[in-house]
């Protein structure tokens, strides 16, 4: 993915990603998604519950509304789990393995 006229973006989120942990990334996300195309890697997120999903899903829409694009890259396996039990997986855009 490449933004026209800049660059991409990427936030990566690091360690866990869990109900206790995900609040402090919240409004990151939802900054970056607003200021421009935004890749989220989640390379080195450790361990991931729903709420992980929960907060892709909120930065997803963030991007969106302000007209921007966003790519997940390395989803862990729990979180394409959790999404294709919660039907979603479709939703979320991957970016092709390299």
């Amino acid at each position: 993915m490449s933004a026209q006229g800049g660059a991409v973006t990427v936030f990566a989120p690091a360690g866990e990603l869990t109900m206790a942990s995900a609040p402090a990334v919240l409004e990151d996300g939802r900054r970056l998604a607003r200021a421009g195309d935004l890749v989220v890697d989640f390379a080195g997120v450790t361990v991931a519950d729903s709420a992980a999903l929960a907060l892709l899903l909120d930065w997803m829409r963030c991007a969106r509304a302000a007209g921007n694009r966003l790519a997940v890259r390395s989803l862990p396996a729990g979180m394409a789990s959790l999404a294709a039990l919660y039907d979603i997986d479709s939703l979320l855009p991957l970016e092709p393995p390299q």
